[in-house]
């Protein structure tokens, strides 16, 4: 995941959106990976967003607290609205 985020970035997309629908676990080098990559992000005037994942992933996300930082969506559709 962190080589593809680092190649997405190279690009210059205003924004980096990561599709969780199929991810079904994260752990906390995934969830750090999360978190680093949004403040790359903000410090290159990009932003980053989630797609909802699995009912798992977004209970970790919310007791974790990560949720508070990241924007998480439900569909790719609510980023271009």
């Amino acid at each position: 995941m962190e080589r593809e985020l680092a190649q997405a970035a190279k690009g210059g997309p205003a924004t980096i959106v990561l599709d969780l629908r199929e991810l079904d676990f994260i752990d906390s080098t995934g969830l750090r990976t999360l978190l680093a990559e949004h403040e790359r992000s903000r410090e290159s005037g990009r932003e980053l967003a989630l797609v909802r994942g699995s009912r798992q992933v977004d209970r970790l996300m919310t007791i974790t607290r990560v949720a508070d930082h990241l924007r998480i969506v439900s569909s790719p559709e609510e980023i271009l609205a």
